[in-house]
């Protein structure tokens, strides 16, 4: 009797992983459907109606909304601004990155959270926090005034702003990658006589570039399309204080709405690019990781 029921439980067995894969791949067809729709309905038709408002004019009125001087001016002041963003937070991401992961000392989760603020802060706080610290009625705004250097409602204190709310993508890329990577190449380094500096930059930065790179990326997307903070900061000076971001809200404003489009095209098309070329470098890292875990495997 036991004989003949564990017969008919063998023999049911593939009756029911057979009935159990068409509802498995039902489901995984479901799954990628909802996932598709919603990225389709929440990007991809904002994105569509955008380029489709800024060609709506044609090809000429597309062009001549980029020969405007306030938008010259604008794009101009962004570049500058996404540029020093850039070039400070990746220096300030390589050294909080470095000092984070290779040496341990007091107070260490506290800098880490520290990092994390801009990140769950809103921009138009921060902007309003840097204001009232370097604004002509501040004492230190004052006192840089006094000086000759004016920080509130002038593209330095977009600089500021900008750094601010941008700084924890490169020293969050870099700290991760660092932390999976050990300790053991920059300590055999040191054993064999480099120095701390020589270390960094022939082992620590050539093994880290591509997640130095990925945070680069990262933090220039965020810094062009900057609006909270700067327009708390900046004052909204046209032909000075205006970016690009700002300078779409005016042209919008004034009812200027192929103009308006066609900027915004433009800088959608940059964060594209830049999403594009972040996808790349994540699958190579991908691949060279595989590949050196085959390697240490002996496969």
């Amino acid at each position: 009797m036991t004989g003949d029921l564990n017969a008919a439980a063998v023999h049911a067995a593939p009756l029911r992983v057979a009935t159990t894969r068409p509802v498995i791949r039902f489901g995984k067809a479901a799954a990628i459907v909802v996932a598709v729709v919603f990225v389709v309905a929440l990007v991809g038709l904002p994105l569509v109606t955008v380029f489709a408002e800024a060609l709506r004019g044609g090809v000429r009125a597309f062009a001549d909304a980029y020969s405007e001087p306030f938008a010259l001016s604008a794009i101009r002041l962004t570049l500058e601004v996404t540029a020093a963003t850039v070039a400070f937070n990746a220096s300030f991401g390589i050294l909080a990155a470095w000092t984070i992961t290779k040496y341990r000392f007091w107070g260490k989760a506290l800098l880490l959270s520290a990092i994390d603020v801009p990140l769950t802060v809103s921009p138009v706080v921060a902007g309003l926090a840097i204001l009232l610290t370097v604004g002509v009625h501040s004492p230190l705004g004052t006192w840089l005034v006094a000086h000759g250097l004016r920080i509130a409602f002038a593209p330095p204190g977009i600089i500021v702003a900008t750094i601010f709310v941008t700084f924890p993508y490169v020293v969050r890329e870099l700290t991760a990658f660092m932390q999976e990577q050990g300790r053991e190449l920059e300590e055999a380094a040191l054993s064999l006589g480099a120095g701390v500096w020589q270390t960094l930059l022939t082992v620590t930065l050539p093994t880290a570039r591509w997640a130095l790179f990925d945070g680069v990326l990262l933090c220039k997307a965020r810094a062009m399309g900057e609006f909270g903070a700067v327009s708390v900061i900046s004052g909204r000076v046209r032909g000075y204080t205006d970016t690009v971001p700002l300078h779409i809200e005016i042209l919008y404003n004034e009812d200027a709405f192929v103009a308006a489009f066609a900027l915004a095209a433009g800088l959608a098309t940059v964060t594209m690019v830049l999403a594009a070329i972040r996808t790349g470098i994540e699958r190579r890292a991908i691949a060279r990781n595989a590949v050196a875990i085959a390697v240490t495997r002996g496969e």
